[in-house]
């Protein structure tokens, strides 16, 4: 007996020596990966062109899981894993039997054993048996959407750690437009008087809202979960916070401003109007999508141009978000920081990856970075920060096409480290620390607070900033 018990704690020795093996800290490469990061982190290209992905996900024992944006075939996702400890994926490998539906197939999320993914209209997961890469069996189908595919069909996910499943059912138009055969005629001819929203707006009953569902149920519809917070256009970012016990969101919000009633709003307010939201999302909310829009400087909501709006009336039969962040900069995952790796300061916060804008011209377009959120006794402070930069590798981004790199998604690795995905070529960075924990503060966070002056993380000048494109 003693022999096995020795023989054991051997076993059991080797296997946490291994694991605290792989678990090292990889050396940054000299050049950051082209990021610009706080003084004392450093980061590492693990893969430099898997395909354009959207969010990634990592397991406890470093394997990396990307979904791909892919519109057909099958092989959807892409697993990783580094086999020397080096912190760079030797083994890229595609996987998914399943049918690609839409550019909009966003999740993949390691949950209880399991690798959650989805593509626009299907939420599935795979059992993940280690030491294996791939996923073992054919996916099970746990969400079925029967809407057809369309604009904003992503479907993001969050786990509350009590058996649910919250999935994102986005809305597939701007501002839920009224386009009556007589708006459609105007609009062709340039009018915008005619566009109207509609109401009440349809897309409210089962679209522009988060769904709870089973985690472990097979083969459910919209109609098997319940509708849990409504009036939200289109969300990407999503996650359930643990320390909170709670669901948080960042919202793209709407567009088109000027477009729609020029004679209330310029250019320049089409370009910083309205807030992207960061919410803390309640059983119940209503954030009032299309009928209102947040103001982030006025910290109202406000009534829209399509439903009797002109800039000045109010709206406050709705939830406020915690906080608004610059508009159009496409917040497309969220993270709350779990790991002792980075400082202290970090743990807790979130961070938030924008994807950038398309449509702020003829100003120039922004976001493009990652960026962080401190949160103080369990509230997000408004005080957000430029984590990492680097990503569009030009000064000004006339067009989107312009930037090099779009960041998107954001995981964890079971040490610490941030991985962030980018959507153009599937560009994989991993940020880690290597600096003193005991000395981070406002001096090493001061160069990045400078870049917060580049012309796509401020506020544009309205006259000085122009760059001669026009929304299209």
């Amino acid at each position: 007996m003693r022999s096995i018990y020795f023989l054991l704690f051997l076993v059991l020795t080797l296997i946490a020596c291994n694991q605290q093996e792989a678990m090292k800290t990889p050396k940054p490469d000299a050049d950051n990966g082209g990021l610009f990061l706080p003084e004392g982190f450093g980061a590492l290209v693990v893969a430099d062109s898997v395909g354009p992905t959207r969010h990634l996900a990592v397991n406890d024992n470093g394997d990396i899981y990307v979904k791909l944006k892919i519109i057909e075939g099958d092989r959807g996702n892409v697993a990783l894993r580094d086999t020397d400890q080096d912190g760079k994926a030797d083994i890229i490998q595609r996987f998914g039997d399943y049918a690609n539906d839409g550019s909009f197939a966003t999740e993949m999320r390691v949950h209880n054993g399991y690798l959650y993914f989805s593509s626009e209209l299907v939420v599935y997961r795979q059992k993940l048996t280690q030491p294996e890469l791939i996923p073992s069996g054919k996916p099970e189908i746990m969400v079925i959407d029967l809407h057809p595919i369309q604009w904003h069909n992503a479907k993001s996910l969050a786990f509350d750690n009590r058996g649910g499943m919250y999935v994102t059912f986005s809305a597939p138009t701007n501002v839920c437009e009224d386009w009556t055969p007589e708006a459609l005629e105007a609009y062709s001819r340039g009018s915008t008087a005619g566009i109207k929203g509609q109401m009440p707006c349809q897309q409210l009953v089962d679209q522009a809202g988060i769904w709870r569902f089973d985690e472990n149920k097979p083969g459910q519809y919209q109609a098997d979960g319940k509708l849990y917070a409504t009036g939200l256009r289109s969300v990407v970012a999503l996650s359930w916070n643990d320390e909170h016990n709670s669901l948080y969101a960042v919202q793209h919000g709407r567009d088109y401003l000027h477009g729609h009633a020029p004679n209330q709003y310029s250019q320049w307010q089409n370009a910083v109007l309205p807030s992207e939201e960061f919410m803390k999302v309640k059983a119940g909310d209503n954030y009032g999508w299309p009928y209102t829009y947040y103001d982030p400087f006025k910290k109202k909501r406000m009534l829209a141009p399509e439903y009797g709006g002109d800039g000045i009336k109010e709206d406050a039969r709705f939830a406020l978000p915690m906080m608004g962040f610059p508009a159009h900069w496409a917040p497309n995952d969220l993270l709350f920081y779990k790991g002792k790796q980075f400082p202290a300061r970090y743990r807790n916060g979130a961070f938030v990856a924008f994807h950038g804008s398309t449509n702020r011209g003829p100003y120039p377009q922004a976001g493009y970075i990652v960026a962080f959120v401190p949160f103080e006794n369990g509230v997000a402070t408004e005080n957000w920060e430029v984590f990492a930069d680097g990503f569009a590798g030009v000064e000004t981004i006339v067009n989107m096409s312009d930037a090099h790199y779009r960041p998107m998604g954001l995981a964890e690795g079971p040490d610490g480290s941030l991985y962030i995905s980018e959507s153009k070529k599937g560009k994989i960075w991993r940020v880690v620390f290597n600096g003193d924990t005991t000395k981070f503060g406002a001096q090493q966070l001061s160069e990045m607070e400078k870049r917060k002056t580049k012309s796509y993380v401020r506020l544009p000048d309205e006259k000085n900033d122009l760059v001669g494109v026009q929304n299209h």
